[in-house]
């Protein structure tokens, strides 16, 4: 893990706000451990210390899951992303879209519809003479 990640950034910060930093820190370190070992249950040509690293990594998984729970509870505005997004089937941008409304998407909004001469509906950039 980088050391940017592992250290306050800032003085005089509340308990809370120290404990939310543990706890995502902690998360970052579980779900790196859980990467380790899957790569290395995956390169292990021994078939028993291949189960061994499997399960390894997936008690890393479990604490990382342990983590995201305490801070679910903890973090209100988390609470609605993952209410959002986990659990569902179907696109995960498709589930942001109906979430934050199509219409009201920076990219849907940003981009015009032409109209049906073919122009951005935005007139003519020409001055007319009269």
């Amino acid at each position: 893990m980088s050391d940017s990640s592992k250290g306050l950034h800032e003085e005089n910060l509340s308990a809370d706000v120290i404990d939310r930093h543990r706890a995502i820190v902690s998360v970052m370190e579980e779900l790196e451990a859980a990467d380790w070992y899957a790569q290395r249950a995956e390169a292990a040509a021994d078939d028993d210390l291949r189960a061994i690293l499997t399960h390894n990594g997936n008690e890393e998984k479990e604490h990382a899951s342990m983590l995201l729970e305490w801070l679910r509870r903890k973090d209100s505005v988390l609470a609605g992303h993952l209410d959002t997004y986990l659990y569902h089937q179907g696109s995960i941008t498709e589930a942001e879209a109906e979430a934050e409304g199509a219409d009201s998407s920076p990219v849907s909004a940003a981009k015009p519809s032409p109209s049906s001469d073919g122009s951005l509906g935005i007139g003519s950039l020409k001055s007319k003479k009269s």
